[in-house]
């Protein structure tokens, strides 16, 4: 009865690896669970979802080929482009997020364009826009820009502006910090840098004023909803923001923090269930009105 928090499935959001190629269920080894689909294998997770009643899932594509500019990420026949046409032919309910950044399709690794061992913020702004706008074309619902250039978010918003996508809001990853916990994630998407770190242009761990300035920096150029990632180590930046800004906050539950719950859960070490619930109900708690979580459609059946 004096229950503050509760857990809803539409609070969650499912990330999805698809691969380019057929006949593809590969299992992410460091993310027990967790599986990359050619667009050929998808119907088993998405009627999984379909079942779920979650909000929606946030696609990541893995192309075959990869280069500099990442071309494969923009393509009008990329795999994700071609995800997302397929989803919403064959499930028009799914409400469908795309990541924004180039990591996963370029050579190099990066989430922007370089020269030599530099990461060009400006210069990379243009291919964003022309991945975003070709993303929607295909019938994403949400776009979510994950890169953490300077200035992205307003030059999304006008490039969806332009092109007559005046209605897709934007989910800005606004306070992502250059984090050890997302280590399995690059395992799935294929997207470990090649050389160097991210950390010119992620944000350091030690600074949680500084985040706050970016969430502010986001609001300011345009973004519908801003985001908090990791999720547990940062649970005092999404509070604060939650308390600052009148604004829908989403956090990442991400592939580092997954992988430790079902690590310690195999090994008999902690309850599973109790445990998940706990740490989504504490993200809620601090603010989050969107989580993104591999535990998705387990926690909705737990939730019930």
């Amino acid at each position: 009865m004096m229950q503050e928090t509760w857990l809803h499935p539409k609070d969650f959001i499912y990330p999805i690896f698809v691969a380019e190629g057929e006949n593809i269920k590969n299992p992410v080894d460091s993310m027990p669970g967790v599986f990359q689909y050619s667009i050929d294998c998808l119907d088993e997770i998405l009627e999984q979802v379909r079942e779920s009643g979650i909000g929606g899932i946030m696609l990541f594509g893995i192309p075959k080929h990869k280069d500099p500019q990442g071309s494969q990420a923009y393509a009008q026949d990329g795999v994700t482009q071609r995800a997302v046409r397929f989803i919403k032919e064959q499930y028009p309910e799914i409400y469908i997020v795309v990541d924004v950044c180039l990591c996963e399709y370029t050579s190099h690794g990066h989430c922007g364009m370089v020269c030599g061992e530099e990461i060009l913020n400006d210069e990379t702004l243009p291919y964003l826009v022309k991945m975003a706008v070709s993303l929607v074309r295909a019938g994403a619902d949400m776009v979510a820009p994950s890169d953490m250039m300077d200035g992205r978010v307003a030059a999304i918003r006008e490039g969806l502006d332009q092109a007559g996508f005046t209605q897709v809001p934007i989910m800005a990853y606004s306070a992502k910090f250059a984090s050890a916990y997302y280590g399995p994630f690059r395992d799935a998407a294929h997207s470990a840098p090649g050389f160097g770190d991210r950390k010119s242009y992620q944000m350091g761990c030690a600074n949680g004023q500084e985040a706050l300035r970016e969430i502010r920096a986001d609001i300011e150029e345009g973004a519908d909803i801003v985001m908090v990632k990791p999720a547990l180590a940062y649970l005092d930046v999404l509070k604060e923001a939650a308390l600052t800004f009148d604004m829908p906050l989403a956090v990442y539950n991400v592939s580092g923090e997954y992988a430790m719950v079902k690590a310690a859960a195999a090994n008999g070490w902690i309850d599973e269930r109790r445990i998940v619930l706990e740490n989504l109900t504490a993200m809620k708690r601090a603010g989050a009105k969107v989580i993104i979580t591999y535990h998705a459609l387990d926690a909705v059946k737990w939730i019930v």
